[in-house]
C-alpha cells in the first residue's frame, strides 16, 4: 500500500480524487486512491470511472513516480495529452501546506513531459468563505421524493421526428457546454436517454445522458450529465423543469445519489443551491 490513510484522510478538505473527480464521502477510502495509482500502469478505466461511458482509453493518468506523500500534505500529479497537454497537481494539505511545492512540481513536470499546461488543484472545505472555482454538490435521492415536474420536457426520441431534427443545431449552438460532444455519442446509440425541452416545436434545452452505475463501493449513482438551455429562453423556468425531470428519472431508476460540479455563482450553481443540494466543498484551480 502506497498511501497512509492516517496521513491522507485529514488532508482531504473536499471529496475529490485525481483522474476520477468528485466521489461520495462514503466511497472516499484509501482503496480508491490506490486504484488510481494502479490504473496509471495499465491505462485502463476503473470499473466505476464516469469517463468509461465514452469508450476508448483513459486519457488522464497519475504520474505515480512523482507523488509526494507526507504527514502534512500530499501532492498527486496527473498528465493528460488532450489538446496541447496539461499537468495538474492535486494539492491535499492542512491549510496551505504544500501549495508552493505543488506549483513548482507542476511547472517542472510540464517541462519534463513537454506539455503546455501546468495547474495546481486545491480542494477546499465546505466552510470556505468567498470561494472561487468549482463547488462539489450532492443530491441525495433517499431523503425526499422527486416528483415528475411535467412541462414541455421528454426524451429526445419521444418527440416527433421534425422536433428531433432540431437537436443538431441546438447542440452546435451549445457546443461550449458539451452538447456537440453529447450529440456525437447520441448518434452512436451507446448512451442513455437525453431529455429535451421544446418551445414552438424547437429544442431549446437538454440534459443527459441519464445513466445509473455503481460507484466504488457498489452504491448506485446517477452519472453526471451535460445540461444547457439556449440563452434567449433563459429565465422562463425551463432549466429548473429539465433539472427536476432528470432527478425524477434518477430516483425512479434506483439512484441513491448524484454528484455535481458547478461553477461558483454560475446559473447551475444557483439552481442547485436553490434546489437544496448539499455542498461538499470546493476545488480551486490555479494556472502556474
Amino acid at each position: 500500500m502506497f498511501f497512509r490513510w492516517d496521513w491522507l484522510r485529514p488532508q482531504l478538505a473536499a471529496p475529490i480524487v485525481p483522474t476520477l473527480g468528485p466521489v461520495h464521502p462514503d466511497a472516499l477510502t484509501v482503496g480508491i486512491f490506490e486504484d488510481v495509482l494502479r490504473a496509471a500502469d495499465t491505462g485502463d478505466f476503473l470499473p466505476y470511472d464516469k469517463d468509461r461511458r465514452w469508450g476508448g482509453q483513459k486519457d488522464e493518468k497519475v504520474l505515480r513516480e512523482d507523488v509526494v506523500h507526507q504527514p502534512a500534505h500530499t501532492l498527486i500529479p496527473t498528465l493528460t495529452r488532450r489538446g496541447r497537454g496539461t499537468v495538474k497537481v492535486f494539492a491535499y494539505g492542512l491549510r496551505d501546506s504544500g501549495v508552493e511545492e505543488a506549483a513548482e512540481l507542476a511547472a517542472k513536470l510540464a517541462v519534463a513531459h513537454e506539455v503546455a499546461g501546468a495547474r495546481v488543484v486545491r480542494p477546499l472545505c465546505p466552510e470556505t468563505t468567498h470561494p472561487h472555482g468549482t463547488r462539489i454538490q450532492l443530491k441525495d435521492f433517499t431523503v425526499d421524493p422527486c416528483p415528475d415536474p411535467g412541462g414541455p420536457v421528454r426524451s429526445v426520441t419521444a418527440w416527433p421526428v421534425a422536433v428531433q431534427k432540431t437537436f443538431a443545431p441546438f447542440a452546435e449552438a451549445m457546443a461550449g457546454d458539451g452538447l456537440a460532444f453529447l450529440h456525437t455519442h447520441m448518434q452512436t446509440g451507446r448512451c442513455g436517454p437525453v431529455l429535451a425541452a421544446v418551445v414552438e416545436d424547437r429544442i431549446v434545452g437538454a440534459i443527459g445522458p441519464l445513466e445509473v452505475l455503481p460507484d466504488a463501493v457498489g452504491s448506485p449513482q446517477l452519472m453526471p450529465q451535460y445540461f444547457a438551455v439556449l440563452p434567449e429562453v433563459r429565465g422562463q423556468g425551463l432549466g429548473r423543469v429539465l433539472w427536476r425531470a432528470a432527478m425524477h428519472w434518477g430516483q425512479t431508476h434506483g439512484a441513491a445519489y448524484q454528484l455535481l460540479q458547478t461553477e461558483v455563482d454560475g446559473p447551475s450553481d444557483r439552481l442547485c443551491q436553490a434546489e437544496g443540494l448539499d455542498s461538499l466543498g470546493f476545488t480551486h484551480t490555479t494556472t502556474v
